[in-house]
């Protein structure tokens, strides 16, 4: 076995994003991975440190502000296809409440040294919002990518890499050699005692259809009588997320969420009224106690990068990087 041999385990966003940073490092890489499709498939590709931010997190914005920047200088270069779909966040507030809220956070991103742009005509930056929405906040760098062509655009540039494909492993054991453990909530089957737990999030998909309004070109996210929900363009509609709660590992899309979901992108977008109800899913995304990922070393053989959350696309680069710093050391 080369010296410089790497198994990723895990074929997430996470686990590819590892896969081939290293081999852009010249190491031999595998990835195990299962044929089903996990959270990342079920995502809605925000990159969104600041409109995803609350007081109180300042470790998690600084990881995140970190990410972008990534995203921002090199991470995207090389890989196939155009992936972004958005490249700025308008955050806005239903009721009074939800504008107070919203100044919380944009009043603790100052302090934190990352102003966003207020506004009170928000209906000028996004015509087709609903009347009486006007309060809310542009956070001009942060972007949206299309999760599922991302996922596809990393299998691609890892293949190209001359990264190789082996199945799924259920035990340590077997897997001889250097090994990073990036198979999100399933990482405490293969080292017990990481404290990452299943949350369950629903993601519905609208499909644009002849005759209706046309898509955002922006990521709008709004907070609609306390709950929080975002809508996302793509190429053909709009991705529409996100519930969470805690059902274990159930996956199946439930009335009241998907209810909620689409009364509130409604009530954010009444155009998104006639659009096709194109899919429902439900994903599980890996959180931990902190909200903080688990990424290092766990001994001398055993890298981990797991527990990112709902986060798990923008810390992608991050990750990568700090998984490659550790294999560096040696």
């Amino acid at each position: 076995m080369s010296e410089r041999a790497l198994a990723v385990i895990g074929g997430g966003v996470i686990g590819l994003s590892v896969a081939r940073r290293a081999a852009q490092d010249g190491w031999s890489v595998r990835v195990h991975r299962t044929d089903a499709r996990g959270a990342s498939w079920v995502a809605g590709g925000m990159l969104a440190p600041h409109s995803e931010g609350w007081p109180g997190e300042d470790a998690q914005l600084a990881l995140g502000l970190e990410s972008l920047k990534l995203w921002h200088t090199g991470f995207l270069d090389g890989l196939p296809g155009e992936v972004v779909t958005a490249r700025e966040s308008l955050v806005v507030a239903v009721d009074r409440a939800d504008v107070a809220d919203l100044r919380t956070v944009a009043e603790w991103l100052s302090v934190q040294g990352q102003p966003v742009r207020p506004t009170t005509a928000a209906r000028d930056i996004e015509p087709l919002l609903a009347q009486g929405i006007r309060h809310g906040f542009v956070a001009e760098t942060e972007l949206a990518v299309d999760n599922r062509r991302l996922v596809r655009a990393l299998e691609e540039a890892c293949t190209a890499l001359g990264v190789q494909w082996a199945p799924p492993v259920t035990d340590l054991a077997e897997v001889p050699g250097l090994r990073v453990i990036a198979n999100g909530i399933d990482a405490p089957a293969l080292w017990p005692g990481l404290q990452v737990r299943p949350v369950k999030g629903e993601v519905l998909r609208l499909r644009w259809r002849k005759g209706c309004m046309p898509m955002p070109d922006r990521v709008i996210r709004a907070r609609v009588h306390g709950r929080q929900v975002y809508l996302v363009p793509r190429p053909d509609g709009v991705v529409v997320g996100a519930t969470q709660y805690e059902h274990g590992r159930d996956t199946a899309p439930v009335v009241t969420g998907v209810r909620d979901l689409l009364d509130d992108a409604c009530a954010v977008l009444p155009a998104l009224g006639e659009y096709e109800l194109a899919e429902c899913a439900a994903g599980l995304r890996p959180m931990t106690p902190d909200g903080l990922p688990i990424v290092g070393r766990l001994d001398e053989r055993t890298l981990v990068a797991t527990g990112h959350g709902r986060n798990g696309f923008l810390l992608a680069p991050w990750t990568a990087e700090r998984i490659a710093a550790e294999l560096a050391q040696g």
